[in-house]
């Protein structure tokens, strides 16, 4: 587990492996801190400038060994890019750049200054907390399964000073350090869950994991069965587990930080732990990728540990539906019908449309509970994808008022949604000749009809739908985004708590 303290000093000075500053991209002459271990290494970052090997572009890096001339073993100049385009995900992606490649190197105590927070013009506490959030995130890797780890030969990198010239800056940094720490962590958690395989993370685990968890650290948790399912007429869910062996479950997540009379915020996450498609059947080729269709239940469960540990002065519930999706004689079939809890009746037309029937149920339990407004999260559709690539993640809602908040809440935390319109036309899409609607509209704008199924069980509560489909996994790393689960939507769900209690 990698430390990180804010500490005062001078960078120059510092006693650890490696130490990293930072150039804007067209600078000539460093100044600041970088200027200072500049002139303490007899003027060799200029030397790099002047002859063209270095030019500050955005995590351009350039490792220097100091040959003893301060007391750490290596400098690392990394690039902020032009400064007109400098803002905290780019502190984000500098700081897992930075700690990555020390880490490469076999570092394992570093020491940086706060990028940005000087010249770049950011808040320092904010520039703080994006450092933390890029150092950890950055940092991430998910290799318990593997037997030989020879690319981790150099070890894991154990501690961070962020070095602060300033004393009267440390507590601002450290609020901000500690902030980022927990965020980061959140994420970290909720990629271990999308990354583990469909043999060990059954709906059981997953359910028993976010018990582990809220005990940990104080939220209250309940998980309800089939037979508690049953009972509330919950027959969207079930369906959607019919074929299974494992049983379906659940996940009730509540935290209270103010009075309980207060009603909630839900954030609510599909859980499909795998996804065969069911009856519908998917291709072969691909299919092993089906382990992440849990990745927005992975949000929730993340994003409620951050929440539990940053307490926001408001009250929220998680709702995690986990089940599998599977192919059996006890399986849902196309043209059957099934009642959702709310009673709407429902014809199945694929059942690999079965993420939203989760969901619908998942939306009638978290109004029963008194939530305000909701959130859900779910690798929903593959139309979603080829809308928005996996750059950004589909946004949809009945409230434009409340999908400022979540947009605003993702625009500070770094992660990118996309708003794709509801119109009532689509509503024909769903029509169906023998129940009150059909699971599937055609292929026709598949992610809004898929939106609009769950927007139908929302009624009049504040709903926002977040589709992650082409942002819950990625095929290639990325400075702070490691190859496969990505953890995207718990930043968001947690800058929107926080926003939400007035804490941001």
């Amino acid at each position: 587990m990698t430390e990180i303290r804010v500490v005062p000093g001078n960078i120059v000075e510092a006693q650890v492996d490696g130490v990293v500053v930072n150039l804007f991209e067209g600078v000539t002459r460093p100044g600041g801190a970088t200027g200072a271990v500049d002139r303490a290494l007899g003027g060799e970052i200029s030397r790099l400038i002047d002859k063209g090997y270095f030019k500050g572009k955005l995590n351009e890096t350039f490792l220097i060994p100091t040959s003893g001339r301060i007391p750490a073993d290596h400098v690392l100049v990394v690039g902020l890019g032009k400064s007109s385009e400098f803002d905290l995900d780019r502190v984000r992606q500098v700081s897992a750049t930075a700690a990555k490649t020390l880490r490469r190197v076999g570092c394992k105590r570093i020491a940086t200054i706060v990028h940005g927070a000087g010249i770049g013009g950011l808040e320092p506490g904010a520039a703080a907390r994006a450092l933390a959030e890029g150092t950890f995130m950055g940092l991430y890797r998910f290799d318990k399964y593997l037997t030989s780890r020879e690319e981790n030969t150099a070890g894991d990198l154990e501690e961070v000073l962020v070095v602060e010239f300033d004393a009267a800056k440390i507590p601002v940094l450290t609020e901000g350090v500690e902030r980022g720490r927990i965020v980061a962590e959140a994420v970290n958690f909720a990629r271990d869950l999308v990354n583990e395989p469909a043999n060990v993370l059954t709906p059981t685990e997953m359910a028993n994991r976010a018990r582990e968890m809220a005990a940990r650290y104080g939220l209250e948790f309940e998980v309800l069965d089939r037979e508690q399912m049953e009972s509330l007429g919950m027959g969207a869910f079930l369906a959607v587990a019919a074929g299974s062996a494992q049983p379906p479950k659940l996940i009730v997540l509540k935290y209270w930080g103010t009075d309980r009379s207060e009603p909630p915020i839900a954030f609510i996450g599909k859980g499909i732990t795998f996804d065969t498609g069911g009856i519908s059947i998917k291709p072969a080729q691909g299919m092993e990728e089906m382990k992440t269709d849990m990745s927005g239940a992975a949000a929730v469960l993340g994003a409620m540990q951050a929440v539990a540990r940053l307490k926001p002065k408001i009250n929220v519930i998680g709702l995690a539906g986990c089940t599998e999706n599977m192919p059996s004689g006890t399986a849902t079939r196309p043209g059957d019908i099934v009642r959702a809890m709310n009673g709407t009746t429902i014809e199945i037309i694929n059942t690999d449309a079965e993420g939203r029937l989760v969901l619908a149920d998942c939306v009638c339990y978290a109004r029963k509970l008194g939530a305000r407004a909701i959130v859900d999260l779910a690798t929903l559709t593959g139309a979603c994808v080829v809308a928005l690539g996996k750059v950004a993640s589909g946004a949809f809602t009945t409230s434009p008022e409340f999908l400022s908040k979540v947009k605003a809440a993702a625009d500070a935390a770094g992660e990118k949604i996309w708003e794709l319109p509801l119109f009532e036309e689509y509503r024909q899409q769903l029509k169906s000749d023998c129940a009150d609607i059909k699971n599937v509209g055609g292929r026709e704008a598949g992610a809004i009809t898929a939106a609009y199924f769950i927007r139908t069980f929302a009624e009049d509560t504040p709903w926002v739908h977040l589709d992650i489909a082409g942002t819950a996994r990625a095929d290639k790393e990325q400075p702070y985004i490691p190859k496969g689960g990505t953890g995207v939507g718990v930043r968001t769900l947690v800058e929107l708590a926080l926003r939400d209690a007035g804490q941001s």
